[in-house]
């Protein structure tokens, strides 16, 4: 089964960055890279950080004609010291990168779930710390986790995952209250399943994991509890991100903005 893909909503022109810095991390493909362009094409000063560095060069010439700019940050994520002083000065903070794994909670390797909660947990910890005290300075700022359906409902061998993203909601939520008298908003933007390689990555494992054939992963299982039977794009998820950032969401804060096609309806 392939789903139909749909049309990226056009940058709305609301949106005005211009003279913000903006930190995107797993900048260099999917939501990452969606994000920091549409940053960028409200005239932000995006900091794109990732650790394929030949993916933030193609990131880079594709933001060449844009309102802002798009500045390559190679970064592993796992060295948190140098993630928080990365984090310095960033007036908007976008914690995307992330990384899959299906297995039983048996089988699973206990080096990769330290290795998932250090990158999608622990080190957005040190980016906000690392950008709040700019962001306190100036008296505003933007928070946004890139989190997942998965930080609302679990699924079956992603243990590690569903553990950091539901960690990810509650330290985004402790950002909100902290951030809140300083004119900081912190949220979570929670898409299903969207048409990027870590999806594509999943859908052996996910198929040796349920006992399927490949071809059926993606309507019987990655689907399978969304109302909207398609993969979202990652341009949908980069303009819920945008919507959290203009001037219209300055009260929206402490929350998660769903876009899971009706999964979390049931």
């Amino acid at each position: 089964m392939t789903a139909p893909r749909v049309s990226p909503a056009p940058h709305a022109p609301s949106l005005d960055l211009g003279g913000r810095t903006a930190l995107v991390t797993g900048a260099a493909g999917g939501i990452g890279r969606a994000c920091a362009l549409r940053l960028a094409a409200a005239g932000a000063k995006v900091r794109a950080v990732d650790r394929d560095a030949a993916g933030l060069e193609t990131l880079a010439e594709q933001g060449h004609d844009l309102a802002g700019t798009v500045a390559p940050h190679v970064l592993d994520l796992t060295d948190l010291d140098a993630a928080e002083l990365a984090a310095a000065g960033t007036d908007v903070l976008v914690n995307n990168a992330g990384l899959q794994l299906v297995r039983p909670i048996e089988e699973f390797p206990p080096d990769a779930f330290h290795m998932v909660l250090t990158v999608m947990l622990e080190a957005p910890f040190r980016l906000i710390r690392g950008a709040l005290p700019h962001m306190y300075g100036q008296g505003w700022g933007r928070i946004v986790n890139v989190s997942s359906v998965h930080g609302l409902r679990a699924s079956a061998y992603k243990s590690a995952y569903v553990a950091a993203k539901h960690g990810l909601e509650g330290l985004s939520k402790t950002a909100a209250l902290e951030g809140a008298p300083h004119g900081v908003t912190s949220n979570c933007v929670n898409p299903a399943y969207v048409r990027t390689p870590l999806v594509e990555k999943q859908l052996a494992d996910q198929a040796q994991a349920h006992g399927i054939p490949e071809e059926r992963v993606l309507s019987q299982v990655l689907l399978q509890d969304s109302a909207v039977k398609r993969l979202i794009e990652p341009e949908e998820v980069a303009e819920a991100v945008a919507y959290l950032c203009g001037p219209q969401a300055s009260f929206v804060t402490g929350t998660s903005l769903v876009l899971d096609g009706g999964w979390t309806a049931h």
